[in-house]
């Protein structure tokens, strides 16, 4: 039975002192009661009292008695001999009696109430391990951990460390044949065939029909879109979609999947059989639901790109009628010209335009203006008109394959939508034309689609019903039920037992009331102070300046200046960056994996570890090659077996993905934490979110356009957030360019770094009210640098309240009733955004209904209003407030310069096809210029060091404003030499080098 998954770390550590305690340590175990002395004074000699108040002490620690009695730390012995006031040197005669030893233990076990680990304790805790294997994928070692603190909480000894190691694998794997088992036999024997035949290599191809049915789609074409929606329906007809997998815990559900998507179908057939059915059954569901997303996904792409294009035809075609249109006009102003002029009498009015204008002109006037002018605001009608041949080709698959459902303001869209898969369906109940559902067609589509009473345009009706349904998506108005990314978010928020269960702990969690009123009131007030605070200084305030345009207050601010950099901080910084050693970046992983030990976090798919040597080295080597946009061949060496291209292949494919990257991630951002010189840059309060946009040149339906950053072809924002610490603590890959602020919500709740960041920088990024509210919810300061602030409306919360000069700028009131109607409800939508049961992206499907806000949106839109208006009129009154947004804004863009000189190759261009490759390799780029930050933070501590010993003064002010996003001494070109002088993998660091070597003078001649 495998129980290889404890490290040697974990072995030693287990029931061991590895470390002196710490003053709390002390404190809390060490400390000795009444009861603890009456008990220890039943012990004849001072010996046996000291060495028996020892055992207790390490059993209440360690959760076991010492295996060592003389492992026992001196402090822990000097602070238990001082409460007993007996000398320490007495200790070693205690251990010379074994026995002794061994009837103190029986006895200690009745004072302290703790049990031996024997049968009866061995059922409950293997019932215990039963339930957490059951509910969770943690690994095995985490597992182990976790067994440890419940044991010890139980007053439970701890047994051996093979034992409880061999019992926990033991659970495991007889929970994982239960689970295979327990999937396996609910397939009949033609579900059973179905799923093999997925295997098995039909005659003359060169793909097994699994990996043609995990191949996703590329291309934007309507071909793609029918090909996407024929895949649905090849995954439907193995028949196991219906089968219900809710009792399986989705993370183990998650593991088979993940280890089905990426295994070869030979590792499949190797498999036991209820494993490689249980396997291919739940990747087959997860499947359907993923290329449904694909489909949904590739419909938006298709429709705006027939938009865009139609759109670019219509302004062509108007150019070129424009002369006409011209003509037309001068005409009908001849005309008018007449019908103005009061001096001719209107009995005269017709023959004097005639004569200035013949009536056939004028009628042909008419009729160019009538056939060429449009009235619409919303050209989308026109621009979709030469449509409806492309979508022919995929309609037809897509009314099949694809299920919605909606809320009650989508019915009139979804009667429209059914109303067309019933037109597919011919037969003899197919609905006539003329029954067509109407209410969902809006003004600009009805020219169009009822061109006259009684009539429907068959063509416009389907590309108004296309129209509709993907601004529906977008909305979240209609949703897909087998879908991951379209679901109904509704279903996932807290509600019912559920809700009212956590209600009290997530009020707490939140540091909110339940009673709206108490909270309105602190808000009321803290506007109030805000308001007389900026209108008290406004004469202090030279940068801020209030102007009446149109009748009304508005704000404006003068930019600031630069801030200036004194010849003390200019001489630190170059001193400092002198001083850093050169190094190659492959050296660097490695020794940054010596420093934090991060390619452990790096776990296999199958969640075991492979036995194999020099892991670390093939992860270094294959975040480095996709870091910086090399390929694997440009690192791989045949005569070093941890890098042959092979070894580096199944690295990649078994161990690099989302979730280990962000664990390993995590790791740095950590011994990052622990840096005294990242202290001072900060502590990791305030963070900031900004996009660093890469082209995307290969075929995908994960890019999207802009001509600004993309120029003719498509490309993906990589968004990722920057600690005041200068580290990246989370990234999200976003299609195009970022609209919606939600995605800095999503990114602080999902990261799982030791970060808890309360503050956040942004450029605008089509922020509103909401995502005010939202964050303000949370707990969360959001601080957009604002491009529009003459454009804002300031909020009041009180309609009579007096402001001076400030109150025509605050003249907005804001409901307040409409808070507290929905304020359970905001607290609901709050919780379930703060336990994950909804993804702050999916967010606006639950505030949204028609295009328009809900009730609990128009809410949450209202208390917006208000934290806006806090940050308004704080970020007016404060210089140093703004200030300190910009410099948080340019750490931000100095994390974006690293990344771009590290992501090099192929033009800096990103080449994955799929969304997951995408994430897998900007987060290794994001895992990568963290290491970097790490070394650069580690060598200049040590440099600092260096210069205060020289003597030179070194103040905290300069230390605050030095930044180590550097990389002109890392090394990323030529050929890359994965190795480390011993004394480097051994722990220490690298020589600083000397500024006024020769060496140095003449690299700086160079």
């Amino acid at each position: 039975m495998p129980v290889e998954f404890l490290s040697d770390e974990q072995a030693a550590r287990y029931g061991r002192y590895h470390t002196d305690p710490t003053p709390e340590q002390l404190t809390r175990f060490f400390y000795l009661s009444e009861q603890d002395h009456t008990f220890i004074a039943a012990r004849r000699r001072d010996h046996n009292k000291l060495g028996c108040a020892l055992q207790l002490c390490t059993l209440r620690f360690l959760g076991t008695f010492p295996l060592d009695p003389a492992a026992v730390p001196a402090l822990a012995v000097q602070n238990v001999a001082d409460q007993l006031q007996i000398d320490p040197a007495a200790l070693p005669q205690y251990h010379r009696r074994v026995n002794t030893r061994f009837e103190h233990q029986r006895l200690i076990l009745a004072h302290l109430d703790y049990q031996p680990f024997g049968e009866v304790q061995a059922f409950r805790f293997i019932r215990w391990l039963y339930a957490q294997a059951a509910t969770s994928t943690v690994r095995p070692s985490v597992l182990f951990d976790l067994a440890t603190a419940h044991l010890v909480s139980q007053r439970v000894v701890l047994p051996g460390v093979s034992t409880l190691a061999r019992l926990i694998a033991r659970v495991r794997d007889r929970l994982s044949r239960k689970t295979f088992e327990g999937l396996s036999h609910r397939l009949t024997p033609a579900q059973r065939a179905n799923l093999e035949a997925l295997l098995v290599l039909p005659e003359g191809e060169r793909l097994t029909p699994l990996e043609v049915l995990r191949t996703s789609p590329t291309r934007v074409t309507a071909p793609a879109l029918l090909a996407a929606s024929l895949r649905i329906k090849q995954l439907r007809e193995i028949g196991v979609s219906s089968l219900d997998l809710g009792d399986v815990p989705e993370g183990r559900r998650a593991l088979l999947a993940r280890h089905a998507q990426t295994a070869w179908a030979q590792t499949l057939l190797r498999m036991g059989e209820d494993r490689r059915l249980a396997a291919l059954l739940v990747f087959v569901q997860h499947l359907e639901r993923t290329a449904t997303d694909d489909v949904l996904d590739l419909f938006s792409a298709l429709l705006t790109s027939l938009a865009l294009r139609g759109e670019a035809k219509r302004r062509q075609e108007r150019l070129r009628t424009l002369r006409d249109l011209d003509q037309a006009a001068l005409a009908l102003q001849d005309a008018v010209c007449v019908l103005l002029d009061e001096s001719v009498p209107e009995a005269e009015l017709r023959r004097a335009v005639f004569s200035r204008v013949a009536p056939p002109r004028l009628w042909e006037a008419v009729g160019t203006v009538q056939a060429l002018a449009s009235g619409d605001d919303d050209t989308t009608p026109e621009a979709l008109s030469g449509s409806y041949a492309t979508v022919r080709r995929f309609l037809p698959a897509f009314l099949e394959t694809v299920e919605f459902r909606g809320t009650p303001t989508a019915r009139p869209l979804l009667e429209a939508w059914r109303f067309l898969a019933q037109q597919e369906e011919g037969g003899r109940g197919k609905p006539k034309w003329k029954e067509a559902p109407r209410a969902f067609v809006p003004r600009a589509w009805e020219r169009r689609v009822f061109p006259a009473k009684g009539e429907v345009n068959r063509q416009a009706y389907t590309l108004c019903v296309l129209d509709r349904l993907q601004q529906a998506l977008k909305r979240r108005e209609v949703f897909a039920p087998r879908s991951e990314r379209y679901g109904d978010p509704r279903a996932e928020l807290l509600q019912g037992p559920s809700w009212e269960a956590a209600r009290d702990d997530v009020s707490r969690a939140l540091g909110r009331s339940l009673d709206p009123q108490a909270e309105l009131e602190l808000l009321r007030a803290e506007l109030n102070a805000a308001y007389r605070e900026v209108e008290e200084n406004l004469a202090q305030n030279t940068a801020l300046k209030l102007e009446v345009r149109e009748g009304h207050t508005q704000v404006s601010l003068t930019p600031l200046d630069a801030q200036p950099e004194p010849p003390r901080l200019v001489h630190l910084r170059e001193q400092v960056t002198l001083r850093l050693p050169q190094v190659d970046l492959a050296a660097l992983l490695l020794e940054i994996h010596a420093f934090t030990g991060f390619a452990s976090a790096f776990t296999h798919v199958t969640d075991g570890r492979a036995q194999v040597g020099d892991l670390p080295l093939s992860l270094c080597a294959v975040l480095l090659a996709q870091a910086c946009n090399i390929g694997l061949k440009a690192v791989a060496r045949q005569d070093v077996p941890a890098l042959t291209l092979s070894r580096l292949s199944w690295t990649q494919q078994n161990y690099v993905r989302a979730e280990t990257i962000t664990a390993a991630n995590a790791r740095l951002v950590d011994a990052q934490l622990g840096l005294p010189i990242a202290q001072v840059w900060g502590g990791g309060e305030v963070a900031s979110a900004d996009g660093l946009r890469f082209v995307v040149p290969v075929r995908t339906i994960h890019a999207g356009w802009n001509s600004k950053y993309f120029g003719s072809q498509r490309g993906v924002t990589y968004y990722n957030f920057t600690s005041d610490q200068f580290t990246g603590f989370h990234g999200i890959v976003v299609p195009g360019t970022l609209r919606d602020s939600l995605f800095i919500l999503a990114g602080l709740l999902e990261q799982q770094t030791r970060l808890d960041p309360r503050e956040i920088m942004a450029d605008t990024h089509g922020y509103s009210d909401v995502v005010f509210g939202l964050f303000a919810l949370l707990g969360y300061q959001f601080s957009p640098r604002l491009a529009d602030l003459p454009d804002q409306r300031f909020w009041r919360l009180e309609k009579n309240a007096d402001y001076g000069a400030l109150n025509d700028l605050g003249r907005h009131v804001v409901n307040e009733r409409r808070i507290a109607e929905h304020w359970e409800d905001l607290l609901r939508l709050a919780g379930s955004l703060k336990l994950g049961k909804v993804k702050a992206t999916a967010v606006m499907r639950t505030l949204q209904r028609g295009g328009s806000l809900s009730g609990l949106g128009r809410a949450l839109t209202e208390l917006g209003r208000i934290k806006k208006t806090l940050y308004l009129l704080a970020y007016v009154h404060d210089e140093a407030y703004r200030r300190r947004i910009l410099g948080q804004l340019n750490r931000g863009e100095g994390r974006h310069g690293v990344g771009r000189a590290v992501f090099h190759g192929h033009k800096g261009e990103l080449r994955q096809r799929y969304r997951e490759g995408m994430e897998d390799q900007l987060g290794a780029l994001g895992l990568v210029v963290n290491a970097i930050v790490l070394w650069n933070t580690r060598y200049m501590q040590v440099a600092l060091e260096e210069l205060r010993q020289a003597g030179m003064d070194v103040q905290d002010e300069d230390v605050a404003r030095l930044s180590p996003l550097l990389h002109e001494h890392v090394n990323m070109l030529g050929k890359y030499d994965f190795t480390l002088p011993d004394a480097v993998a051994g722990g220490q660091l690298r020589p600083l080098r000397d500024p006024n070597s020769p060496e140095e003078w003449l690299a700086g001649l160079a």
